[in-house]
């Protein structure tokens, strides 16, 4: 298994960049969209069960369910093929932990915008358009990390 993992190293990476370019638009653009979601509400005209409430709802539930759930998965997938080549990953270095960690830390904050989602699609939402601005900056502190992490390999 492992000599197939290294005769396709090239092509698992690159599955892995693509599939975390898609993971990373949607966990940056999801926030956003509960943002304008929260603050449409409190403006008027826009009320719940409103068409522009639905349209928000649909838009949300479609990027988390089309696209943030399946590159979730085939990042963790591709992630994980990487991980189990051999020569890759060097577990006495730091690099590898503070990756792992960042991983952790994204993977629980896509789950937590899965749950935001469902707070504003049944009304029971209790966070502001300025929280979820404050919210929206989390995967980028964790892409940060995981950049560093995987190019200097501290």
């Amino acid at each position: 298994m492992t000599d197939i993992l290294s005769d396709y190293y090239l092509w698992v990476k690159s599955f892995h960049v693509m599939s975390v370019l898609a993971w990373m638009a949607g966990l940056f653009y999801l926030p956003r969209l509960y943002v304008y979601h929260v603050e449409g509400l409190k403006k008027q005209g826009v009320e719940r069960d409103s068409d522009m409430d639905l349209l928000f709802r649909h838009q949300e539930r479609l990027l988390l369910k089309a696209i943030m759930n399946p590159s979730l998965i085939a990042s963790w997938l591709f992630g994980l093929m990487l991980v189990f080549t051999p020569g890759i990953v060097d577990w006495g270095s730091v690099w590898p932990w503070t990756k792992a960690a960042s991983i952790l830390g994204m993977t629980w904050f896509h789950m937590w915008c899965a749950r935001q989602r469902k707070a504003l699609a049944d009304g029971s939402n209790t966070l502001t358009g300025r929280q979820y601005r404050m919210m929206n900056e989390v995967p980028t502190l964790f892409m940060v990390v995981i950049v560093i992490s995987v190019i200097v390999k501290f």
